[in-house]
């Protein structure tokens, strides 16, 4: 009899792995409280060369070809470039000419994994608790409950599955609240769009205030040219940022709005910390119901810290266990290469071996998980550490500096 797998959530990590297993021949069933995959948080996420190679072993080459053809080209757009809060450049990005990276919509991902899983996706289903006395066992808020030989959560920060492996939370707030929202690149000035161009970017104020611009063109950035194959929900440049502040009672205060609302008291957020006219045009001019708010959330970047319990016939993967500011765009990425490892350790495995197989794919997944928490903290602690009065004031002087120093070496 094949080995039967309960995967906890259908975000990119659930589905990325339920379509692995599935594949393979495992008797497999996802389950997510969403009623519908197209309504998800989030607006584009980053998959690297890794991410990339761990979806090929997941899914069909035809699902590979169409996440290509409706996924933006890093390399194919500018270097990304700093500015300060008035608009000044202050240094260049890398070289992306050789990246293999690509930036993707959330929606369009999940969809494509969706369907991949197929009829073993369950929807509307929430789940309330696990118990792993005897037989794993998943309940649900509905009162009833399924069985099967692994469970693996893959249900984000606040996952249930991880708190009770943990018998407690695996991460904790970051200090900081993201504002997100998107803006089409035909909306902004000439002006701007020349200063903005065809990039990401990212700029850094005092007291902790930062917006980074990312651009997402999947049509004429497509990392496959096959329009027959596309079906990104962005369907012409576009600019996807996100705003930033420490948490505060003002900066809560902030979370409590939506849509126009929001994004006013955004633009005079940044306003009151000197922020220029020009620099806030792209939130200015965004859709205002594209707005939202979230919480910035981490575990450890240490990985002795992560997985905090001994190896069972329940798992846990992505978020769940390693959960990942965005700074460093490599979260989702590193779910999909969770479930790719699973899968790994599992297809030579027999029932006797396990716990072997788990206690193996567990301590890769701390390496990972502390390797991408690591990167994406340095940039957390870089917006915090402005929020001081030293801080502020190094933030305020030195910009100026580099702002000079950047006109000299062009």
């Amino acid at each position: 009899m094949s080995m039967r797998v309960a995967v906890v959530g259908g975000g990119i990590g659930g589905l990325a792995l339920g379509a692995g297993l599935r594949r393979s021949g495992y008797e497999v069933a996802v389950f997510d409280r969403d009623t519908d995959v197209a309504a998800t948080g989030g607006y584009h996420i980053t998959l690297d060369q890794r991410a990339q190679s761990a979806l090929e072993r997941l899914v069909a080459p035809e699902i590979v070809r169409r996440l290509l053809a409706s996924g933006s080209a890093l390399r194919m757009r500018d270097r990304d470039a700093f500015w300060d809060r008035r608009g000044r450049l202050l240094g260049h990005g890398p070289d992306l000419t050789g990246s293999a990276s690509i930036d993707v919509d959330r929606i369009t991902l999940r969809t494509l994994l969706a369907e991949a899983v197929g009829e073993d996706l369950h929807l509307g289903r929430e789940v309330s608790g696990v118990d792993q006395r005897g037989t794993p066992r998943v309940t649900f808020t509905d009162g009833t409950s399924v069985t099967a030989d692994l469970v693996v959560g893959a249900d984000g920060t606040h996952s249930v599955v991880a708190r009770h492996l943990a018998a407690g939370p695996t991460s904790r707030p970051a200090g900081i609240i993201g504002f997100s929202g998107r803006t089409r690149r035909t909306d902004l000035s000439p002006a701007e769009q020349q200063r903005l161009g065809l990039r990401s970017s990212m700029a850094i104020g005092p007291r902790g205030a930062a917006l980074y611009i990312g651009y997402l063109d999947p049509v004429g950035n497509a990392a496959l040219d096959a329009p027959e194959l596309r079906m990104s929900v962005t369907t012409g440049p576009t600019y996807i940022w996100g705003a930033m502040f420490p948490e505060s009672a003002r900066t809560d205060a902030l979370r409590d709005l939506s849509g126009a609302r929001s994004q006013g008291a955004l633009l005079d957020r940044f306003r009151d910390q000197g922020w220029a006219e020009h620099v806030l045009e792209v939130i200015a001019r965004a859709d205002p119901s594209s707005v939202a708010a979230f919480r910035f959330n981490a575990a450890s970047t240490r990985a002795a810290d992560l997985v905090p319990w001994n190896a069972s016939r329940i798992t846990a993967l992505g978020d769940a266990v390693h959960a990942t500011p965005p700074t460093a765009g490599m979260g989702a990425g590193a779910a999909i290469r969770d479930a790719a490892d699973l899968l790994h350790h599992l297809d030579a495995t027999t029932e006797a071996t396990l716990i072997e197989a788990i206690t193996r794919y567990e301590a890769r997944m701390r390496e990972r998980g502390a390797e991408i928490l690591t990167t994406a903290m340095k940039t957390v602690r870089l917006i915090l550490a402005t929020d001081t009065t030293l801080g502020a004031a190094a933030t305020t002087v030195a910009t100026p500096l580099l702002a000079a120093a950047a006109r000299l070496r062009r």
